[in-house]
């Protein structure tokens, strides 16, 4: 009889707080660039590297930093300050790698601060005269953790 009991306390404590609270939320990786805090769909993130060599590709844009050899695979690598159009970062550091579609791409960053789970009524649009298309939305982290904006992975590298 204890056995059942340790049973169903287990199956209770697996369960999703979102799926107890009937909240509909998301799991975000939230990432720092520039002193901003920007989040991913964790669905899309494949991995995260450290210490990677980036191969220069001549003839790409500024923001495109090069690529790297994950596993035999051609990984590009994306700045994604430069790609802001903030300072291009002078030091590479993490790459956080992003399974967009049937394409793989690589967005250097500062640091990994965390994987929260948002709910998605928290998750503001941008004010309607906003020219930021990289940005989709944004939010207010719990317990004064500053603000994260929802990055748009699919306005990262444009259709030319």
């Amino acid at each position: 009889m204890n056995e059942e009991i340790l049973f169903a306390r287990e199956d209770e404590t697996e369960r999703p707080s979102s799926l107890d609270d009937g909240v509909d939320s998301q799991k975000y990786l939230i990432f720092m660039a520039a002193h901003l805090k920007l989040g991913v769909v964790a669905e899309d993130v494949v991995e995260i590297l450290n210490n990677q060599v980036i191969t220069y590709l001549p003839m790409v844009p500024d923001y495109i930093r090069g690529i790297i050899n994950m596993r035999g695979q051609m990984i590009p690598i994306l700045d994604i300050c430069a790609r802001m159009g903030m300072p291009s970062r002078e030091r590479d550091s993490l790459v956080v790698v992003l399974n967009l579609g049937e394409v793989q791409l690589g967005i250097l960053v500062d640091g990994v601060d965390q994987m929260l789970d948002i709910p998605k009524a928290n998750i503001h649009p941008l004010p309607a005269n906003s020219t930021q298309v990289l940005v989709s939305g944004m939010c207010s982290l719990p317990e004064g953790a500053g603000t994260m904006m929802v990055l748009d992975c699919e306005q990262l590298i444009p259709n030319e």
